[in-house]
């Protein structure tokens, strides 16, 4: 969960000022959370909670609602939350870390990272996004080494992860699908070799930068066992008070390196 955060805040500035490549300063002044944290503090609020993903992701949509969410999101809240609506966005992938810190048993975490999914993301990418970044972290955290979180993901989801980012980055753009932004930003952690350079990775893209680094640094805080202090202390500086709460309350019950 801060490894998505901080990867968020990272990628924020380059979201719409693609690079492409990984020399650049981790944090500027400009660099801020976007709808990614927001509204992975809202589905780990539902989890701290017990209380249901929609009702969260719209009370926490409503108190920020220049988050910088997407049309459809936007949509949602103006309608009052209630009924998903189809989407096969990566939003289901970037808020889905909680879940995967949340349950220890595998079968209970795909069927809650589906429901945290399905809250408005119901189209069968949306899920297959989510559940996929929730498995990887999972099996992370339970020590499988990449070879085998690769091959887990491929054969369950389809993703091609037999890619490499040398050959993805020169015609990569912008891509807010799950379909065509979830196995990049998989292959960015998997081509990593700390933390740090799994977001790197990421942003380097040129894509959708503040999710599919928030994507990769979720996968890498698992599998690396944590995110440097140094970056958790600036990513947590940036966020505001009730944000910052609920992810020390959600780190001091669930995650555990």
């Amino acid at each position: 969960m801060l490894g998505a955060i901080a990867g968020d805040i990272i990628g924020s500035v380059y979201e719409h000022r693609p690079i492409k490549h990984c020399e650049f300063a981790l944090f500027d002044r400009h660099s801020t959370w976007t709808d990614d944290s927001l509204l992975t503090v809202a589905v780990a609020d539902a989890l701290l909670q017990g209380r249901s993903y929609s009702q969260c992701l719209f009370e926490w949509g409503c108190r920020y609602p220049g988050a910088g969410f997407g049309r459809s999101f936007h949509a949602w809240l103006r309608a009052g939350g209630g009924a998903p609506y189809g989407s096969w966005g990566n939003g289901s992938a970037m808020r889905v870390s909680p879940v995967a810190w949340a349950f220890d048993d595998e079968a209970s975490m795909l069927d809650a990272a589906t429901e945290a999914a399905a809250a408005t993301h119901d189209h069968p990418e949306g899920i297959k996004g989510a559940q996929a970044v929730s498995l990887a972290i999972f099996m992370a955290r339970q020590g499988a080494d990449k070879i085998d979180i690769a091959r887990r993901i491929q054969a369950d989801f389809g993703y091609d992860l037999d890619r490499r980012l040398v050959n993805i980055r020169p015609g990569y753009r912008f891509d807010v699908s799950c379909a065509g932004s979830v196995p990049e930003a998989l292959i960015a952690f998997f081509e990593s070799e700390d933390y740090e350079s799994a977001v790197r990775n990421a942003v380097s893209l040129g894509g959708d930068a503040d999710t599919q680094a928030c994507i990769a640094g979720s996968v890498a805080e698992a599998w690396y066992g944590g995110v440097p202090d140094a970056i958790v202390s600036e990513s947590l500086s940036r966020l505001p008070a009730d944000m910052r709460q609920v992810v020390t309350d959600f780190v001091r019950r669930h995650v555990k390196y």
